[in-house]
């Protein structure tokens, strides 16, 4: 169970002969303790696909540090910018399965993306071997405190009087924040005004200057202007109040029972990876989110700390994409 607070490798062949004129033994199957035991042999690239200094980064960044102290070789970053996350992925998906390309990716790349873009060059369910995942992204509602709404339902009961006239702001169609907004009018029976942006950043200052009256983004990008008044924080998206921000009530004890949405983050290698090095990895990593000090800096960078097993983060890909492939068709929205 998900905790939230292959090519074959190398084979060895062995001749054996047991009497005058008897034929070679071939093949005995590969030494799954020695691969897992060498590795890693040398530097081991973290392939990002946003850019440095957002959650995914930092997030890596913290990873990578303590998988060179504890594996005896650097874990370096190389973020891969652009297409919503996919441009890393699809580096990744190409790289040599051997253990020293990996990925740390989020739901967008591997969850929206296959779905929002016409074209992309990987397949997430068939091109990667999930090694674990690491951390849940909540996401908060929030708008300009001259809005004069103080709660979700609040919110709610103003759309619902004049349906289609609220604005919201996005980072982007079919990004997290747009989809948000799209599950939260299906289960409020509500309508707003989709804006989308190019970013957080001017999605964010429209909102605090008053041309959009609100917009959903992740916790540690928006409390900043929560702290400073600039914006109002009226509920977050995960099930249960988030430890970066504790007065903020979720969006199912205001009355949407069930609502739990956000970005996940989890570690991948390429298909093919051996199966012995993606479980040491995945061992090493669930001892690392372990660790006092590394839980710290996690929380500390506006993320909820997830475990899982290879089989698991499988499978929650495999949901997680027919999740968002319907809220990606049932909001309309397509990249070319």
């Amino acid at each position: 169970m998900i905790r939230r607070s292959t090519t074959a490798s190398p084979t060895r062949r062995l001749l054996g002969i047991a009497a005058a004129g008897a034929a070679a033994l071939l093949c005995l199957p590969a030494q799954a303790q020695t691969d897992a035991a060498d590795y890693p042999t040398r530097n081991v690239t973290i392939l990002v696909g946003f850019p440095p200094g957002t959650a995914t980064d930092t997030v890596a960044r913290i990873l990578a540090e303590r998988f060179s102290a504890r594996l005896k070789k650097p874990f370096v970053i190389d973020n891969k910018p652009g297409q919503g996350g996919s441009l890393g992925a699809a580096a990744a998906a190409k790289a040599q399965p051997d253990g020293h390309t990996l990925l740390m990716s989020a739901t967008a790349p591997m969850s929206i993306n296959p779905h929002l873009y016409a074209k992309l060059t990987y397949d997430p369910q068939k091109d990667f071997a999930p090694i674990g995942l690491t951390s849940w992204l909540s996401y908060v509602l929030v708008v300009r405190p001259e809005f004069g709404v103080g709660t979700l339902p609040e919110l709610l009961a103003r759309a619902r009087a004049n349906p289609g006239q609220i604005s919201f702001a996005s980072i982007g169609n079919g990004t997290t924040s747009h989809l948000l907004m799209t599950l939260l009018a299906q289960r409020t029976d509500t309508r707003f005004n989709h804006i989308p942006y190019k970013g957080s950043a001017q999605s964010q200052t429209d909102v605090m200057g008053g041309q959009v009256d609100m917009t959903f983004d992740t916790l540690v990008s928006l409390m900043p202007h929560v702290k400073t008044g600039r914006l109002k924080a009226l509920a977050v998206s995960s099930l249960n109040r988030s430890a970066f921000a504790p007065t903020v009530p979720t969006v199912a004890e205001q009355g949407v029972a069930g609502f739990d949405a956000g970005a996940w983050l989890g570690l991948l290698a390429p298909a093919g990876t051996p199966k012995p090095i993606v479980e040491k990895l995945n061992r090493e990593l669930n001892q690392i989110l372990e660790e006092p000090e590394t839980r710290r800096k996690l929380i500390e960078a506006g993320t909820e700390i997830l475990k899982s097993t290879p089989d698991e983060f499988v499978a929650h890909i495999r949901n997680e994409n027919v999740k968002w492939g319907k809220l990606v068709r049932e909001s309309g929205a397509k990249i070319d």
